[in-house]
């Protein structure tokens, strides 16, 4: 994958954006604007990259997070949406992976439970 610093940039913008716009919708249509049921946490996971690559380190300029444990970056709750329901978190996750899926890489999203 080549991609400029400005190109990195506009996929992770939009991945939040799509990610926010993901999880206000479920928190409006599903949970009726009320942060309700399970509470948790949820990221996505960007793997397949290296820090010390080109691309890595637009990444990291670009606000991306490296995490050593698991060996890929991330990003801990893409959408920024308020609500501790982890399914409204977990909707942003999802969103935000497949942008990054629609641009070459290799995104999941994870959740776990608080």
């Amino acid at each position: 994958m080549e991609y400029t610093q400005e190109q990195v940039n506009a996929i992770v913008t939009e991945a939040r954006q799509e990610a926010r716009k993901a999880a206000d919708k479920f928190f409006q249509e599903k949970l009726n604007g009320q942060d309700q049921f399970a509470c948790g946490f949820a990221w996505v996971d960007i793997y397949g990259i290296k820090g010390n690559t080109k691309l890595g380190k637009m990444l990291k300029a670009a606000g991306v997070d490296r995490s050593d444990y698991k060996k890929c970056f991330s990003i801990w709750n893409p959408s920024e949406h308020g609500a501790q329901n982890v399914d409204t978190k977990e909707a942003g996750a999802y969103a935000a992976a497949k942008v990054f899926e629609k641009y070459g890489f290799r995104a999941y999203a994870g959740s776990r439970l608080d």
